[in-house]
């Protein structure tokens, strides 16, 4: 066998937990709520091929390479989004990325060196804390509330890093129905978060790939909309987001929105990466944005997402009962939860799959002190009634899980 002599980051990789899981898909009559893939059936498929058609026949410039940046077209329709969103801000302060998951990739990139103190949400996105190890970066975790990031908790850490001159570079930070804890930051919080930012320096990652997704309550602005009203705190924003989960991930359509200094490195960053996004998907997605069909296709799928999410909580409940405790998010994707008994999520796990039913434990989406009774579940792509038989098949698995805890009569 060859001895490869790997990049020490690469010795041992270790892959995604969700990944993991997808061996089992193609098993018959598999329910999933272990990936975060949206709804296939959602998808406006119509109104995405009236937009490549219109893409194809305006420019065929699009089967060209085209800017680093972005093709101005899909920049400018870009610019429009934000503003609805609360955001004021210019194409030059905008590059495209083969989705937000390359946008992250790319700040690392500028931003982190070996050794650099890196915090990210405890839980948060499984791959992004892969993304953060491959820079060599020292990881470090803060908690998170029913109500997000706990901020009282980072005041802490920041003034006590101060003191031994280890301040840390960034933060990682998903406000929006957080992945995996579905949790949203009241605005309260995130002018604290951006006060703590401009105190210390800190530059705040805001990852929103998720806040089209609501389903019911108020909309909270972003940290990146917020960021005016607090003294300082623009030039410490970089807000990421994508068209992945409110249009259809196959695109590879994101961006992030930061101040110009950090973008120019970036743009250097990306070609040495890709050379540039693929105007082709570009250009369909400027079209699709302009189109004006995506504001109300969006109130199809929040509904759908919201009567899905409501039958996952009322599954839950009737199920399992108090043997699972979670907060029913307001938007996104997810349900984060934990076991209050014995049973550990993986345990639970192997006897979910052997009833055909699929979760993600939430070990891989902690960095430290992991709790192995947490888990993640998914509502988006199962149909309602898929959610009402996987939700009983959980039901059992934890009934077969506890009976193989139960300790077997002694014989006479």
């Amino acid at each position: 066998m060859a001895s490869y002599r790997f990049a020490s980051v690469y010795v041992d990789p270790k892959g995604s937990p969700i990944r993991a899981l997808y061996k089992h898909l193609g098993e018959p009559g598999m329910i999933s709520f272990a990936g975060g893939y949206p709804d296939p059936q959602l998808f406006d498929e119509e109104g995405l091929r009236q937009a490549s058609e219109r893409a194809f026949a305006n420019s065929k410039g699009c089967l060209e390479y085209g800017a680093t940046e972005g093709t101005p077209g899909l920049k400018n329709e870009i610019v429009r989004l934000m503003h609805t969103r609360g955001v004021s801000t210019r194409p030059e302060n905008i590059i495209v990325t083969t989705g937000s998951q390359q946008a992250f990739d790319l700040v690392l990139r500028v931003m982190v060196e070996k050794g650099d103190r890196v915090l990210v949400e405890q839980p948060t996105y499984s791959t992004n804390i892969q993304a953060v190890h491959a820079y060599q970066a020292n990881v470090q975790s803060v908690p998170v509330t029913a109500d997000g990031l706990d901020v009282e908790a980072l005041e802490r850490m920041l003034a006590s890093a101060r003191v031994s001159g280890q301040l840390p570079k960034l933060l990682y930070t998903i406000p929006n129905f957080s992945n995996p804890s579905g949790a949203t930051m009241p605005r309260e919080r995130r002018i604290r978060l951006l006060q703590l930012a401009a105190q210390y320096q800190l530059l705040l990652v805001e990852d929103d790939p998720y806040g089209g997704l609501r389903f019911k309550g108020e909309a909270v602005p972003s940290l990146m909309a917020l960021a005016g009203e607090v003294p300082g705190a623009q030039d410490w924003v970089v807000h990421l987001s994508s068209l992945s989960k409110i249009v259809a991930p196959g695109l590879r359509v994101g961006w992030a929105v930061a101040p110009v200094e950090i973008l120019r490195r970036c743009s250097v960053a990306k070609q040495s990466a890709d050379v540039g996004s693929s105007p082709w998907t570009q250009s369909i997605a400027a079209e699709y944005l302009s189109g004006g069909r995506m504001t109300t296709h969006l109130e199809h799928i929040c509904a759908a997402y919201g009567a899905k999410c409501r039958a996952l909580a009322d599954g839950l409940r009737r199920e399992l009962g108090e043997a699972l405790a979670f907060h029913e998010p307001s938007g996104g994707m997810f349900i984060w939860a934990r076991l209050t008994g014995t049973v550990t999520a993986s345990e639970l796990l192997e006897r979910a799959i052997a009833r055909g039913v699929m979760f993600v434990p939430g070990e891989g989406f902690q960095v430290d002190s992991s709790d192995p009774f947490t888990l993640r579940l998914s509502f988006a792509t199962p149909t309602l009634d898929e959610v009402a038989l996987g939700t009983r098949r959980l039901g059992e698995a934890l009934a077969d899980a506890l009976a193989r805890k139960s300790p077997q009569a002694l014989p006479a």
